[in-house]
């Protein structure tokens, strides 16, 4: 029995939140550029709702999504989602950053809701169907989709980095997970050293590997350069002569203790004025039941508590500090203001703040301070690029923002016009374009 969605979309979380008794579109780059495309082909989008229990039943959203939510009890949460999704591919993904576990029993519960997703799938999709899946979660759904419905074009993006042979080898189930992606027709990936680890792996531990592209993702350029406005922003924070600005989930990966250790480096060697400087650290809540984010919480609290009480006057802190989520609108208003925005993560697919920030400063005003490790150095080469395991290196570059040294107003042009030719929708529709080449 075959359905009737000739396009589809699946990835772990819908593309809708709850807020009460209704449903809000998520913001971000991703709904904004498959939300026209699924428009077009009256597809539908599968996916969890992002609470344990029952799913609720298929609905279509005010702008036009047909939404099919996916089932995860307690049991699921704990194995497929907290255990072997970010307890085990998580780290080992990014380069042993912490240690991985591999647990057998995540193991079975991965493959188990890999197969709900299939199942979902295969019972919706048309004859001849095109299935966009997207990132780690899912990493078995292409080979079972195929191995059920060989009629089905299956495409496969991963948003975070694919290790290098050497590491992936560690996982004890490297073999399975690899024939997961080896059967779609096409797998996508941020960049080309990426693509080149996994068609390693693929040739490896499967024998041949697919088709691959490099493509990185990017942003809505043009929505958010018109909305950007800094406002008041300034002022409500004191009007610091220098503001400064780090907007992360609060992951171990993200590099926030690095970057406030080089802000106090600064402070020390006098490059930097602590009277006249503002930095508000953004750090969105993420996976706090996960022991490993746990301690990076009380690490980065702990420090911004330091740099306070060595720097802070007694009514004005240096480092104002936010833990919960900040509507996108905000965002955007803090990014125009920010004379220099830090992104220092260890290891990053892309990293979508990068580009956002540069897309707000349109003018040629700011500084982007850029992890190397970052999938977005490799675009915005006219960041202070750094290394985020050198506290050094974060400093001199922070430092040489705050300078303006070389030509800044030049290398955010110049960013800029990169994130304006090479925006999401150009990123979802030459995915496609390749996804079709398959066929």
């Amino acid at each position: 029995m075959t359905g009737s969605a000739s396009f589809l979309i699946a990835a772990n979380r819908l593309p809708v939140e709850r807020r009460g008794d209704s449903w809000r579109v998520s913001p971000g780059g991703l709904v904004t550029a498959l939300t026209p495309i699924l428009a077009e082909h009256s597809g539908t989008w599968i996916g969890w709702a992002g609470t344990p229990g029952d799913a609720p039943e298929p609905f279509t959203t005010d702008s036009g999504i047909s939404l099919h939510p996916v089932a995860l009890d307690e049991d699921d949460y704990r194995g497929f989602y907290e255990g072997f999704s970010n307890a085990t591919l998580w780290p080992l993904y990014h380069d042993l950053i912490v240690q991985p576990v591999y647990n057998a029993q995540w193991w079975e519960r991965f493959q188990l809701v890999n197969r709900r997703f299939t199942q979902e799938i295969v019972a919706l999709a048309a004859p001849g169907a095109t299935v966009w899946v997207q990132d780690y979660q899912l990493h078995l759904v292409p080979g079972m989709v195929k191995e059920l419905r060989p009629d089905i074009t299956v495409g496969f993006f991963l948003h975070i980095p694919f290790p290098s042979p050497d590491l992936f080898a560690q996982l004890p189930w490297r073999e399975e997970l690899i024939r997961g992606l080896a059967h779609a027709d096409l797998v996508g990936f941020h960049t080309a050293r990426s693509a080149q680890n996994f068609a390693e792996c693929a040739t490896r531990f499967a024998g041949t590997p697919p088709r691959t592209v490099a493509l990185p993702i990017s942003i809505d350029t043009p929505r958010i350069a018109s909305v950007a406005q800094a406002g008041d922003i300034r002022e409500k924070l004191g009007s610091p002569e220098t503001f400064i600005l780090g907007v992360d989930r609060l992951d171990y990966t993200k590099g926030i203790l690095p970057r406030l250790l080089a802000l106090e480096t600064c402070f020390e060697r006098g490059e930097l004025d602590p009277h006249t400087t503002t930095m508000l650290q953004i750090a969105t809540p993420s996976r706090e039941r996960v022991e490993h984010y746990e301690k990076t919480r009380a690490a980065v609290e702990r420090h911004v508590s330091r740099i306070n009480g060595l720097y802070g006057d007694l009514f004005r802190p240096v480092v104002r500090y936010v833990h919960r989520t900040v509507d996108a609108a905000d965002l955007y208003s803090l990014y125009a203001a920010a004379d220099i925005m830090l992104v220092t993560p260890f290891k990053d697919g892309m990293n979508l703040v990068a580009k956002e920030y540069v897309a707000c400063h349109a003018d040629g005003s700011g500084a982007l301070v850029l992890s190397e490790f970052a999938g977005a150095a490799e675009e915005l080469t006219q960041a202070y690029i750094c290394n985020p395991f050198d506290v050094e290196s974060i400093a001199d570059a922070l430092a040489s923002a705050a300078r303006r040294e070389g030509d800044p107003v030049a290398a955010m042009r110049a960013m800029f016009a990169r994130v304006s030719e090479f925006d999401v929708h150009r990123w979802a529709n030459d995915f496609l374009q390749e996804l079709g080449r398959t066929r």
